[in-house]
């Protein structure tokens, strides 16, 4: 069978299960739809956990950056491991004792204030739209290979589908949809990597094929930092990246990472304050299965692509290129029409001489990092279910952050604005019909955005980070361990924050700002870092000079610490 048919069976078949678990997992009450009624098992939210957390950033796009940014890459990894962690120890107990349906709930009642709780569900929206643009990204990415259609097409259909089983099934189908997309996805990302491992170095665990040998005697990574070097690039197992940005960016990922409400949304759904950090304990489990896995299969696919087109002949080059070709995400321009493709570093002046030589106008071959996961398996030549078989795990990917980062903005509207602040009257009923209408416009108003985003998809995650630890993070730590930290300094530092990294983010993507003026160095993904210093200092400063808050506020802060 073809790999479109395949495709069609194995997406079809899944899609088909998420369906009748969403359906028969319905939300029917407020409680259900924001934290799925308070009674997931441990090992079960850990696996939702897991789903919720490797989005399309951790399965399409990590391995991706890794595979073109070589050791660099790492930052990705080291950040958003390191920071599940953070979360599992600083906060994820605590926000389970505190039994609210969300992070603004904690941070209006931690701060006894309307305005606090304001503040944060606009940091919330703020935090999730940016990160589910990267999930729309990843989902058309999938679709528009599968029906070998435009990218943009692709988009429009991801839309569809998330906007059915998210409006219908709230926290509580989404929790189980998630249990079943993570061992899709899992099985998705181990089986191309075992397949693959196996073929290049003979060695069934893709972590240990990494530093295998290939059939000639070499190593696998010595050989890529070779054929890397010929073509113009830097050597794959070495940065020249500065290490102040590259401690930065994982710092923003890791402290990002502590403060996503649409993880932290699902150590509220487990029945007991231990079984929160259960649940994380679980999940760093799950986690770590696709994030060790991912250096391998960014090696092997940077390989594979280099041998398979580099100076090849175009028209003898096997039918995966083309199929990628339709989609717009990989083009390529015959520029001394000799009909071979010439992949090169053409900005490496080292590289101007031997390109002069050779008659080459240039480098002809343009690739979107996004794809190289997707396209591994292709590349690779591995039989046609198992390509298929990827295409379904990064849409269970993508699908799932998605979900749960929709209902972080529904509940952010319905709950925490329309319910707490403008209509504190209205019906159960009413609310969650507002839920489901808020789901409905950001999906859509998403699916826009991501059409065009401002990056590939694990940057855009990225700034999303950045966001959440220039927002959330100080916020929600001190008010889980200082009793001092009040309304006034809690407001500011998170404004402060959130306007200084947005802001920085937004110039240099948007309006013209260079690398050459970055501060102290500092790229846009690491700004996030800075912007949480300083809502540390703002937060700190302001509530040193301002009253203390009520003693009922201190009692609340001593009981959340207090083990049960």
């Amino acid at each position: 069978m073809s790999v479109q048919l395949w495709t069609g069976i194995i997406v079809g078949l899944t899609f088909l299960l998420y369906i009748v678990v969403a359906v028969l997992s319905r939300a029917g009450s407020t409680s259900e739809f924001y934290v799925a009624g308070k009674g997931v098992n441990p090992i079960l939210n850990g696996m939702a956990t897991a789903a919720d957390w490797m989005s399309a950033a951790s399965f399409i796009s990590m391995a991706g950056l890794i595979s073109f940014m070589g050791y660099q890459g790492a930052q990705y990894l080291m950040g958003w491991t390191g920071g599940y962690v953070l979360l599992a120890l600083l906060l994820a107990p605590y926000l389970r004792k505190f039994g609210k349906f969300t992070v603004p709930d904690f941070i209006g009642e931690r701060y006894y204030s309307q305005t606090a709780r304001l503040v944060a569900a606009i940091c919330a929206l703020f935090v999730s739209f940016t990160y589910v643009v990267g999930q729309m990204k990843g989902v058309g990415i999938a679709f528009s290979r599968f029906l070998e259609i435009d990218f943009t097409w692709g988009v429009i259909i991801g839309v569809l589908i998330v906007f059915f089983y998210a409006v219908l099934g709230g926290m509580k189908g989404i929790t189980y949809t998630q249990v079943a997309q993570y061992c899709v996805l899992i099985f998705a990302y181990l089986v191309p990597a075992i397949f693959i491992s196996v073929l290049m170095v003979n060695n069934p665990i893709p972590q240990l094929g990494l530093g295998g040998t290939l059939s000639d005697g070499t190593y696998l990574l010595a050989k890529l930092d070779q054929i890397s070097l010929d073509l113009g690039f830097q050597e794959y197992t070495i940065s020249n990246k500065s290490k102040t940005d590259l401690f930065f960016v994982t710092a923003a990922l890791m402290l990002g990472t502590a403060g996503l409400p649409h993880v932290i949304v699902r150590f509220f759904t487990v029945p007991k304050v231990s079984d929160a950090r259960k649940s994380a304990g679980w999940a760093l489990l799950f986690i770590a299965i696709l994030y060790t896995t991912a250096p391998a299969i960014a090696a092997f696919a940077r390989t594979n692509l280099i041998e398979t087109v580099d100076n090849q002949e175009y028209s003898s080059l096997p039918a995966w290129f083309n199929n990628w070709e339709k989609t717009g995400l990989l083009s390529f321009e015959d520029k001394n029409n000799d009909g071979k493709i010439q992949y090169y570093n053409d900005t490496n002046p080292a590289m101007t001489p031997i390109a002069d030589s050779k008659g080459w106008q240039g480098n002809e071959l343009t690739v979107d990092r996004d794809i190289m996961v997707l396209a591994n398996p292709e590349i690779a030549a591995l039989p046609a279910w198992v390509v298929a078989l990827v295409v379904a795990g990064g849409l269970a990917a993508a699908l799932s952050t998605a979900a749960g980062l929709l209902l972080v903005i529904s509940s952010s509207i319905s709950h925490d604005i329309l319910k707490k602040w403008l209509r504190p009257n209205i019906s159960e009923k009413q609310e969650l019909a507002a839920a489901r209408i808020a789901i409905a416009v950001a999906v859509v108003i998403a699916g826009w955005a991501g059409i065009d985003p401002p990056g590939f998809v694990a940057q855009v995650v990225a700034f999303a980070f950045g966001l959440a630890a220039a927002s959330f993070f100080p916020a929600i730590v001190l008010g889980i361990f200082s009793k001092r930290i009040n309304m006034a300094g809690a407001v500011s530092g998170m404004i402060t924050g959130l306007l200084f990294t947005a802001f920085y983010i937004i110039y240099f993507k948007y309006w013209g700002g260079t690398p050459d003026q970055y501060w102290f160095g500092i790229s846009p993904e690491g700004i996030g870092t800075l912007g949480m210093l300083i809502n540390f200092a703002v937060t700190l400063s302001i509530s040193a000079i301002t009253p203390a808050p009520p003693a009922h506020i201190a009692d609340l802060v001593e009981n959340i610490r207090t083990p049960e």
